[in-house]
């Protein structure tokens, strides 16, 4: 059993994924199957060409933090509604 090949393509978009999109590389590692040892390796190769364009990807954050406040802003929603029920149930 020998270890595994990956692709050039694999390796940079798992690069891709720490750097521009922000995800925790032992999140990434554990996704991908992948060592944190191999993927901070790759980080030094590949690192150059994504954080130029990480620089210009402003529109990609926004669009995850905008979808970030969506998803809490429905989570305080129902937290809302379900203090409210127990509250009326208490009394």
């Amino acid at each position: 059993m020998g270890k595994p090949n990956f692709s050039e393509d694999f390796k940079r978009d798992a690069v891709h994924q720490i750097t521009v999109r922000g995800y925790p590389v032992r999140e990434v590692s554990e996704r991908l199957g992948v060592s944190t040892h191999s993927l901070y390796k790759w980080m030094k190769l590949y690192a150059k060409a994504a954080s130029q364009t990480s620089s210009v990807d402003h529109e990609a954050e926004n669009r995850q933090l905008k979808r970030e406040l969506a998803r809490m802003t429905e989570e305080r929603d129902i937290l809302k509604k379900a203090a409210a029920y127990f509250a009326k149930d208490a009394r």
